[in-house]
Order: structure tokens, then sequence, then C-alpha cells
């Protein structure tokens, strides 16, 4: 039985981007979602391999928000033979006078504890489970909000760190995930952030499904388009 599409599409940006190389000792982002979750199934997947040599581990970082892992997850990642690493932070504490709980300031917070517990463990890299969409959807955010052409690298070297992030989904749509966390079977123990204040990547998200008509194959020529830039024709 040959490998599911989400796993070859991720096989390809591996492929294309160099992002798992032999020795590489890389810590995931496991946030207990279902893009982490499908994310570490391919690394369970793919570490199995005769041809490969890396090392990999998931982190969670819990908080007053974000719930630690539950029972049945962890259990799943245990059959996969995933070595899980939890953190309790106290996000709603390290929030500064005058300002109020955001997504951006989260998610922050969950980053700098993985770049912090990676560099302590010698990992050297950090794969996160940013997917197509979350990649189109930042790049619509920068260039209405901010004029900027930018979104998420596939690859990113830090430049003070001896740390890369890496984005292995970036090839895979958030439909193919959906679907294929059902089909495995544990979409019901996945879970999301229950604190929801980005509306900003709401509205991206709208904009991005309008200009695609929900499909698939527009979202990947329009991420093909961010690697094939024609200087000549732009200002």
């Amino acid at each position: 039985m040959g490998q599911p599409l989400i796993f070859r599409l991720i096989d390809k940006a591996v492929y294309e981007y160099n992002l798992i190389e032999n020795g590489d000792k890389i810590l995931i982002g496991a946030s207990g979602g279902k893009d982490s979750t499908a994310l570490i199934e391919y690394f369970a997947n793919r570490v199995r391999r005769p041809s490969e040599n890396f090392t990999f581990s998931a982190f969670h970082v819990s908080s007053e928000i974000t719930k630690p892992l539950n029972i049945e997850l962890a259990e799943i990642f245990k059959s996969w033979n995933v070595e899980v690493i939890e953190k309790y932070v106290d996000v709603l504490g390290r929030i500064k006078k005058g300002h109020k709980m955001n997504c951006w300031w989260c998610s922050t917070q969950r980053r700098t504890e993985l770049l912090e517990y990676a560099i302590k463990n010698g990992y050297n890299k950090i794969a996160l489970g940013h997917h197509l969409d979350d990649i189109l959807e930042t790049f619509l955010m920068n260039a209405v909000e901010r004029g900027e052409f930018s979104t998420m690298p596939v690859k990113l070297q830090y430049e003070k760190y001896p740390v890369q992030i890496i984005r292995p989904l970036c090839y895979v749509p958030v439909n193919l995930i959906k679907s294929h966390v059902e089909e495995a079977g544990y979409k019901s123990v996945t879970c999301t952030c229950n604190f929801q204040d980005n509306s900003a990547r709401k509205l991206a998200r709208e904009k991005l499904n309008f200009l695609t008509d929900f499909m698939d194959e527009k979202k990947q020529r329009l991420f093909a388009s961010l690697k094939n830039i024609q200087m000549q024709y732009l200002p």
C-alpha cells in the first residue's frame, strides 16, 4: 500500500527544500491540534525508513489557555514511539501592563519556549505545523495590512541561534489534513485553542477562499507564484 497523499506532499517539500538531513535532531512543536499531529505522524513513519538517519521529539507547551495533551492523544504518540516533552507556561502572567491577551502574544511565548528548549538540548531544527493555507493567509495579511511581499518561509536559519525553522506542511492544504485525520481515526482527540482573537487571520482566510474558489489546486498555484517572481514586471 502506498503512502497517503499528505505524506507524499510532505516528502516533496522535504526533498525540494532539503528539510531533513543526516544527523538532524528535530524538535516538533506539538500543539495538540490536527496539523501538528499529522506532522508528527509523518515523522514517526519516516524515521522508520531504512535510509533515514535523524531523530526527533515533540514539544508541547500548555498554559491557562492551551490545555495539556489529553490522555488519548498522548497514548497515540506513545504507540507511534514518539517522545513528548511538556512544559507549562504562565502566558497570561507574562502580559505587560496595559496590554491584552491575543493570539500573537500566546504564539510568541510558545515559540520562545520551543527555541530555548531546542538550543539547550542540542536540537538543530524546529518543525512547525503551518500548512499551505497558513502560509498563503500570512502572505495576504502582510501584503494588504503591511504593504509587504512576505510570508512564513519554508526554511529559516536564525542569524543569532544555531537552529533552523522548517515547515514541512508547506504543500499541504488544510482540507487534506482534515480528511487525513478523519481517515486515520484521531480527529476526535485533537483540539484547538479555546481563545480566538485573530480577526485579521479570519479575514485573510475569507479572502484566500474567495481568490481560489475554495480549490486546493488554485492555492497550490498561488504558492508556486511566490517562487516565480518576475522582477521585470514589478514596480
